[in-house]
């Protein structure tokens, strides 16, 4: 049977952002159908509460004992759900009209689909890709992420070059509409992330379970972006080194594993050297504690590598990995968009 409107959760998460909800639940509410508004709060010491309690009453409150991140928040908050899809909605993302119709469809016509996501465009420069997520998510050989329309720091305009729907390796946790099912199933997100690379791991959990994630262009919404962190934040350069490190082990089998956390730590060092050249003394300390701290809690990366290992099934396409190095292909070859990288083209 067929899923409806009806049968979705949207999830917004919140800690201290009332300023977000007041300028960008209002398009939620208008443009979600008869989809369920849900806010959960990671104990926020503003007002945010009291103002959804009194200016909002229909929408769903989940009240959390403290700040659990992202990550935490999120698996908690889901599993408080029961509508069979949910959708990941961060707080500084402005809807669309009919935003929600077109990720639907795709899910009831492709059972196997496990997540998708819309395409994701700039607040600020509505003609402009987003950063976080823009028109689907990527990952090269060594564990880099990108989007359909960003590679790196470099985000393209929209000109409709993306418009069509199709497999990625990664759906935004931004904008991301999942099963819950295949949410809980698959373990959720990594806690130990807190926030950061925690959708890419998840999303690489669900291809390896057989799922598929996808994402729909025909879908549109607006992203402000580091609405928590600023992009230049060294605890976000952390969490991002770390967190990259972690997924990229956890993830791969085998040899590959030694051998990916090798190149990363010369290809994260030429990142470092590049912090210094512009005097980000504290992002450049920030990879260095990164790398600090993912060897010191290997034992518990074991663990999880091995939990990933045992409910393996399915290995990850090539269509949706580029085969190489990202860093080489961008700062050595120059190449700054996702349509010149040939093996992904559509």
């Amino acid at each position: 049977m067929a899923l409806s409107e009806s049968d979705i959760t949207v999830a917004i998460l919140n800690w201290n952002g009332i300023h977000h909800l007041k300028q960008f639940l209002p398009s939620v509410l208008a443009h979600s159908g008869n989809a369920r508004i849900r806010v959960i709060d990671n104990a926020s010491t503003d007002d945010s509460v009291a103002w959804l309690r009194d200016t909002h009453p229909k929408v769903e409150l989940d009240i959390l004992d403290r700040n659990h991140g992202f990550t935490g928040g999120y698996n908690i908050g889901i599993q408080n759900i029961s509508t069979p899809l949910v959708v990941l909605l961060n707080s500084d993302v402005e809807t669309s009209p009919s935003w929600i119709v077109p990720l639907l469809a795709l899910m009831n016509s492709k059972p196997g689909i496990a997540a998708c996501q819309p395409k994701i465009v700039s607040w600020a420069q509505p003609n402009q890709f987003e950063y976080a997520g823009a028109a689907g998510g990527f990952i090269d050989s060594y564990g880099y992420p990108f989007c359909r329309g960003r590679l790196f720091g470099s985000c393209e305009l929209d000109e409709g070059q993306y418009n069509q729907a199709r497999p990625v390796f990664w759906a935004s946790g931004a904008c991301m509409m999942i099963r819950r099912d295949e949410f809980i199933n698959s373990g959720g997100l990594e806690t130990r992330f807190f926030a950061h690379m925690e959708e890419i791991d998840l999303c690489w959990r669900l291809w390896h379970r057989g799922k598929e994630v996808w994402v729909e262009p025909a879908s549109e919404v607006l992203h402000l972006g580091a609405g928590t962190l600023s992009k230049t934040s060294p605890k976000k350069t952390f969490l991002n080194f770390r967190n990259g490190l972690a997924m990229l082990f956890i993830n791969s089998s085998g040899d590959w594993a030694a051998i990916r956390i090798a190149s990363r730590l010369l290809l994260d060092g030429l990142a470092g050297i590049q912090f210094l050249f512009k005097g980000e003394f504290a992002n450049c300390f920030a990879i260095i504690r990164a790398h600090f701290a993912f060897y010191s809690g290997i034992a518990y990366w074991l663990k999880r590598r091995q939990e990933n290992s045992n409910a393996r099934t399915s290995a990850v396409p090539h269509k949706v990995i580029f085969r190489g190095s990202l860093v080489n292909t961008y700062f050595l070859l120059g190449k700054r968009k996702f349509s010149q990288l040939l093996e992904l083209r559509d």
